[in-house]
């Protein structure tokens, strides 16, 4: 129940980012990184502009050319109404990757009007990871040849983007807990130009396998938490590939990280014994500088005065010099 409770605190606090391409705000300019009120953030470094591209949850752009003030929000997204979104589908955890010659927005869409279960009592709507496509960094972004990536029966979320030894393409998601009650990351190929899936999903590991993520179930016991949120792959400097991702340590949101003992998405994927970030930041992702410098970004979590979630990004740096990522001091941006 307290797991249900706090889900519902964060969808009510998700929702005016989820819809705020609804009533945009005007353009602001010189904006510090911690006046944005913005979920699973994440940026991407364009070299083509030379210019810093910040979007996440509510899938609106900010744009910066040190990291240190931002410009924005624009709307960049594109979905059609007559698609199984509907007219205003809610947008969580938007990522930007440049691949080839066109850059690409992962994102979660939810359907609200759409309910394709129900489980302990719990309403699933229609919510999956889908890919949109443009041919520029700042968009607009739209639908590609397939209409889902995903099964229209399962709700999947906070889809990413890797490719792997093989050299094919592949997302990687969350199959939500709230159906399956111990969620799950997975992954599934993709089609040459991203456009559509190849074939069947598979299972990269369950929440239940971490030894940092716990919770307590209604008699008081510890057990494993059942929340996967937030994958992101990264290799280090040594070939090391990795995956942050977040969860809960009871009442914390959490960031940990997995490691491929095959050094390919099929793992087998093993868990560090302790989170990686400090209690209250998640949903992490890492970028290089434009000096070349690793930062990872996060959203802080904490409950403001009115019972809603406050969510701000904020930059680490990181060492990945090893075969383990090293968190090191909040970026201060200074040196830029």
């Amino acid at each position: 129940m307290k797991q249900l409770i706090t889900l519902l605190l964060f969808m009510l606090a998700l929702q005016p980012l989820a819809y705020s391409q609804d009533r945009l705000s005007e353009i602001r300019e010189n904006i510090p990184l911690d006046s944005i009120r913005l979920s699973d953030p994440c940026i991407l470094a364009d070299p083509e502009t030379s210019m810093y591209y910040m979007t996440g949850t509510g899938a609106l752009l900010w744009k910066s050319r040190d990291l240190k003030f931002w410009t924005g929000p624009f709307r960049v997204v594109e979905t059609d109404p007559d698609s199984w979104m509907g007219p205003r589908p809610m947008i969580w955890a938007a990522e930007l990757h440049q691949y080839k010659d066109k850059y690409y927005n992962f994102a979660t869409f939810t359907n609200r009007e759409v309910k394709i279960d129900m489980v302990k009592g719990n309403v699933i709507e229609r919510r999956a990871s889908h890919i949109l496509v443009s041919d520029k960094a700042e968009g607009p972004y739209r639908s590609m040849e397939d209409p889902t990536y995903l099964p229209a029966d399962k709700p999947t979320l906070d889809g990413t983007f890797w490719v792997d030894e093989d050299g094919k393409p592949y997302m990687v998601y969350c199959y939500e807990w709230l159906q399956n009650w111990d969620g799950t990351i997975e992954r599934i190929e993709l089609k040459p130009d991203l456009s559509g899936s190849v074939g069947e999903s598979k299972l990269l590991f369950k929440a239940s396998e971490s030894p940092w993520s716990r919770e307590r179930n209604e008699n008081g016991d510890t057990i494993p938490n059942k929340v996967t949120d937030g994958p992101w792959l990264f290799r280090t400097q040594t070939g090391k590939l990795g995956m942050l991702w977040t969860s809960w340590v009871f009442g914390d949101y959490t960031q940990g990280v997995a490691y491929s003992e095959s050094g390919t998405l099929d793992g087998p994927w093993i868990h560090d014994e302790k989170p990686f970030t400090p209690p209250n930041y998640g949903h992490g992702m890492l970028f290089r500088t434009f000096e070349g410098q690793l930062l990872m970004a996060v959203h802080s979590h904490w409950v403001g005065e009115n019972g809603r979630y406050i969510r701000i990004p904020k930059l680490f740096e990181v060492d990945d010099s090893g075969d383990k990522l090293v968190l090191g001091q909040p970026f201060s941006g200074n040196e830029y």
